[in-house]
């Protein structure tokens, strides 16, 4: 292994977190004997770019400081590589990190552990989900696909998450509270089509659709509570044709992960999946990857985490 370690840096994530998380996990390697390369970037097109070259110069480890949104661009390097990654999760959301076990938001002692798990050369490997080229326009898409990490969402959720980003004002989460209210306003389920496997196609009526490696999205919200993100297996949480009332009712549950038993919600494991729906948008890791179909496959151990 290399003794140069690439710092993977967002400056802005978690309201300027970043900046400041990038200093104790850098001590942490330099005491623990590794040289550390910072690598940012003009924005995350250019970011990505230079992480994949450090990535072809032979790279030891690279640890992401931010969000799930740079956890999100990194895995767009290192899946299917041999290089690890580490995480300092200091961001809005810290998905990724919470389904793995690290540490979220305590950037000194998530910079030890990976110091740590480099020397001792503890690596976990996890699976990933690979979206088809097809339904991907996220940022850094991969060749054949975009990776992701934790939750592939569609449906209610996406669309809140759309009208969010079209909305200017208010700044902050608060714009996607607003965004909920006004898409429960309009709220109809919307006709989908799922695949699972080789299997025959699902048709049916369905709030929201999410296939999840990761146990959570948004900060928390347990929507695939039970995904374990090495079995090989996305879960495919399916909220059916319900009404305003009852969404409002199951919704509140997603942060304990209790509405999975709700009469509501069907629980599928599958390894590919293709979601159908018309006017929706797939989302992934938090990062739009353009409108549905896709087609999603989880890829068993395709990346190395430094645990």
């Amino acid at each position: 292994m290399s003794a140069e370690i690439t710092l993977f840096v967002n400056p802005t994530a978690g309201r300027g977190r970043g900046a400041h998380a990038a200093q104790p996990a850098a001590s942490a390697l330099r005491a623990a004997g590794f040289s550390v390369r910072t690598v940012l970037g003009a924005d995350a097109g250019d970011a990505l770019a230079r992480l994949r070259t450090a990535v072809r110069e032979g790279t030891g480890a690279v640890i992401a400081v931010g969000g799930d949104g740079m956890v999100s661009l990194a895995l767009q390097a290192l899946a299917g590589t041999l290089v690890p990654l580490g995480v300092v999760a200091v961001g809005t959301g810290n998905d990724f990190a919470r389904a793995v076990g690290l540490p979220v938001r305590e950037p000194a002692r998530a910079g030890r552990l990976a110091a740590e798990a480099l020397k001792e050369g503890r690596v976990r490997e996890v699976d990933l989900g690979r979206v088809a080229a097809a339904g991907a326009a996220g940022e850094g898409a991969a060749e054949g696909g975009t990776w992701y990490g934790t939750v592939l969402c569609s449906g209610f959720d996406s669309r809140v998450n759309d009208r969010g980003n079209r909305m200017r004002l208010p700044a902050g989460r608060f714009k996607y509270d607003l965004a909920m209210l006004a898409e429960l306003a309009a709220f109809r389920p919307f006709p989908y089509r799922i695949t699972l496997d080789d299997g025959p196609v699902i048709e049916t009526e369905a709030t929201l659709v999410a296939v999840g490696n990761g146990s959570s999205y948004g900060g928390g919200m347990r929507i695939c509570a039970d995904a374990v993100p090495d079995d090989g297996l996305f879960d495919v949480v399916v909220v059916g044709d319900c009404s305003r009332a009852t969404l409002l009712k199951v919704f509140p549950r997603v942060y304990r992960g209790t509405h999975l038993s709700h009469p509501a919600v069907t629980v599928h494991r599958a390894s590919k999946v293709t979601l159908e729906a018309a006017g929706i948008t797939a989302y992934a890791d938090g990062e739009p990857l353009g409108p549905l179909p896709v087609t999603a496959a989880c890829v068993p151990g395709a990346l190395r985490l430094l645990v």
